[in-house]
């Protein structure tokens, strides 16, 4: 099963050209391309699915379905670790 997850905008920077965010997923940060969402401002509210800010929500909204998904235990992936951090073993190590 396919799930837009809600996510706050905290930030916003250009990758190659592409106009991209960093979503707070509650307390967990990703990122998400905004091309689909051009008019959405820090501090608001998207729905992001598999990387890509498909519409704008209000902040009730976001609530209400981080609500849901915890009551059905789909709150998994949101949780996981940050897919954008390369596992230990890949990591430059200093010294």
């Amino acid at each position: 099963m396919c799930l837009a997850i809600p996510g706050k905008i905290v930030g916003f920077h250009d990758n190659l050209g592409v106009r991209m965010s960093k979503v707070d997923f509650g307390g967990v940060t990703r990122e998400a391309c905004m091309d689909y969402v051009p008019d959405a401002r820090i501090g608001e509210y998207v729905l992001v699915h598999v990387g890509f800010a498909i519409s704008k929500v209000d902040e009730e909204e976001a609530r209400r379905t981080y609500q849901y998904l915890e009551e059905m235990d789909q709150l998994a992936e949101v949780v996981s670790p940050d897919i954008d951090t390369p596992p230990e073993e890949d990591r430059e190590v200093p010294g």
